[in-house]
Formats: C-alpha cells, sequence, structure tokens
C-alpha cells in the first residue's frame, strides 16, 4: 500500500519507523469506520493519514505514543471529508 510505503520511506531510525506504523495502525482502527469501502476512497483517506502524521513528525512532534490521537483528531476536525 502507498501509505505504508510513505513511512517506510521517512527519514527516521528504526525504532521511530516502529513506532509511527504502530502509531499508523491505531489512528486508521479509528478512521476507518467514518470512510467509503470504496478502494480508491480507502487508499486516499490511509495516504492522507500518513502524510499527516509525517508532517506532525517533521515539524516537530516526537511523542509517537500520542501521534495516533492527534492525527485522529485533526483528521476529525479538518473541513474536508475523507
Amino acid at each position: 500500500m502507498k501509505a505504508r510505503q510513505l513511512i517506510e520511506g521517512a527519514v527516521l531510525d528504526p525504532q521511530q519507523l516502529k513506532a509511527i506504523g504502530k502509531a499508523f495502525d491505531d489512528a486508521w482502527e479509528q478512521i476507518a469506520p467514518h470512510v467509503s469501502q470504496r478502494p480508491e476512497a480507502v487508499e486516499a483517506a490511509r495516504i492522507k493519514l500518513a502524510s499527516l502524521m509525517l508532517t506532525l513528525i517533521k515539524n516537530g512532534s516526537k511523542e509517537f505514543d500520542k501521534l495516533a490521537d492527534l492525527a485522529v483528531k485533526l483528521t476529525f476536525t479538518e473541513p474536508t471529508k475523507l
């Protein structure tokens, strides 16, 4: 999946990659029920989530244990639908 490739291609150490991967999975579990089940909608939402998480990290968010909650909160407060 493209979203997972975005995360795995990030310049992070192995522990950080593992942490963001888990945060992504945790966030996706909360977001998925609110996304259309059309494959293209799922893929777009996953890419959006991965990009958001990488942006948060790039902007200084290093609290990986809180990353999933922050990404979910931002996803549901953005004006655009998934």
